[in-house]
């Protein structure tokens, strides 16, 4: 029988004698399994792979066992040809290993937000985002910190603003109940009108843009994501053809973008001009796209994903679920529904919490190595060189079973015990640990609390009003479908 296969640092220590290099924490140091195949061609055959026919997680999970169950790999990920320059990261699927994209000391994350391509500037004025810059980018610290500044001064309205659309949102979602009603056409529909009434106040973008609105920052969204996108077009070889191939011209949305913007300039016009007393450094033109951007993209489309995985979770854990929140949402809140009154209901923390943990918003981070390293898994340490672009694949290193218990089930109190706190440390769907604080000098979102802010706000208000309800969940890409069908308002809803 022969030998089992070693790698070439092995044999080469074999050869010689020598121990084999050690991480300075003793972990064996190995060469990275994996490979990166024929160029253009096993890219391409990749892309099909992690679209069609396996789907990004199994695309993952195929490769760990093919390599022994080594979660550091190098593999292609997409767009590939012709869209990505350069398909070739490390990928990072536990949870010891990933950090590593959460330290601004180690990675560059310059323009690696989409991944492996990078949108055309036309789509954001011309200017490069915030999300797009380095944490080591002057320009980083002065936009960011506007950003930071304006999530602070509008958290007292997040409130307010939330309870209005999901008042809302559900009496439609009532009016409609003699047929089955899907909640993520709903929930487009009111976020993004509640995005700009907690952010900004004024009148909302459906009644200055129109009924238009949603579908134009849909669209923008859209010429952004499309490379990354699947299941969108059918058949699928169409699709591929249309969104995969080559990136979509900006001018087909720079009306539609020209009208967002607009909205935004009136809407955002006090923080404009206070940004500009405030903190100069930055073009008043630059910052109102960066807001678009925040708005849009960071805050809009986090919701539009966001809250169909929360209301998702707790559709399938029932009845039993249903009434615990309940009890605890109507004790502590007497007054109405507040911030102060969701941080005395530690179940429906926990609940958002391990939602975020299940199906973080952004399932992906990408940086490259700022220098030569050793990158660290629970088994194994492996040379990574500078340049080489690492990536992370959040919901593999946030179920990690080497951290959590039951990791790939939703435990709807996992985060209520005192002892259980400190796998918060593990929870960092806004790229940082859920025990930190962002800042202008590194990555995290700064939007955090407003983000988790509002996942309590949905569960509370939403057990409030209802002893119960029902729906039906049909995954796909991104976001889940949910349709309810039945809901039991509350004796006194």
């Amino acid at each position: 029988m022969a030998p089992p296969p070693v790698n070439s640092g092995d044999a080469a220590a074999a050869a010689t004698g020598e121990k084999s290099k050690l991480s300075p924490s003793g972990l064996p140091i190995r060469e990275i399994p994996g490979g990166y195949g024929v160029p253009f061609f096993s890219p391409l055959r990749d892309r099909l792979d992690y679209f069609y026919f396996q789907g990004a997680e199994e695309y993952f999970r195929s490769r760990v066992a093919r390599h022994g169950g080594a979660t550091v790999l190098r593999v292609n990920m997409p767009p590939g040809p012709f869209i990505s320059g350069d398909p070739r990261v490390v990928a990072l699927l536990d949870a010891r290993s990933f950090r590593v994209l959460l330290d601004d000391s180690m990675v560059d994350k310059a323009d690696t937000l989409d991944g492996t391509f990078m949108p055309s500037l036309a789509l954001f004025g011309g200017h490069r985002p915030l999300a797009f810059l380095d944490a080591a980018d002057p320009r980083h610290a002065k936009i960011k910190r506007v950003v930071m500044s304006l999530a602070a001064a509008r958290m007292h309205h997040v409130a307010p603003a939330f309870r209005a659309a999901f008042a809302a949102m559900f009496d439609a979602v009532e009016a409609g109940l003699g047929a089955a009603v899907e909640f993520n056409k709903l929930n487009m529909r009111y976020m993004l009108d509640f995005t700009c009434a907690a952010l900004f106040g004024g009148e909302p973008p459906s009644k200055v843009v129109g009924d238009g609105a949603v579908t134009k920052a849909m669209a923008w969204l859209a010429f952004q994501l499309h490379p990354i996108a699947s299941k969108v077009v059918r058949p699928w070889p169409l699709e591929e053809l249309l969104l995969h191939t080559f990136s979509l011209p900006p001018f087909l949305v720079r009306r539609g973008y020209a009208t967002l913007k607009a909205y935004f300039a009136d809407a955002a016009a006090a923080v404009l001009d206070d940004a500009e007393k405030s903190h100069p450094g930055v073009p008043r033109d630059e910052l109102l796209d960066n807001l678009v951007f925040v708005a849009i993209f960071n805050a809009f489309g986090g919701f539009k994903i966001f809250l169909p995985h929360i209301v998702k979770w707790l559709a399938r854990a029932g009845p039993e679920l249903h009434a615990k929140l309940a009890t605890e949402v109507r004790a502590a809140a007497d007054d109405g529904i507040t911030l102060a009154a969701v941080e005395r209901m530690p179940l429906v923390k926990s609940v958002v919490w391990e939602a975020l943990r299940m199906n973080p918003p952004v399932e992906f981070q990408y940086g490259h190595a700022r220098r030569d390293m050793v990158v660290e898994s629970h088994d194994a340490a492996y040379e990574v060189r500078k340049g080489e672009m690492l990536f992370g694949y959040q919901p593999l290193a946030t179920r990690d079973a080497k951290v959590f218990d039951r990791a790939g089930e939703f435990v709807a109190d996992r985060f209520v015990a005192a002892g259980d706190r400190p796998l918060l440390e593990h929870v960092v769907w806004s790229n940082g640990p859920e025990t930190r604080t962002p800042s202008e000098g590194n990555k995290q979102c700064p939007g955090k609390d407003m983000v988790v802010a509002v996942g309590r706000l949905m569960v509370a208000e939403m057990f409030r009003r209802y002893d119960t309800f029902a729906a039906d969940v049909v995954e796909a890409p991104v976001e889940p479908v949910v349709t309810f069908t039945s809901l039991t308002r509350a004796a006194s809803g």
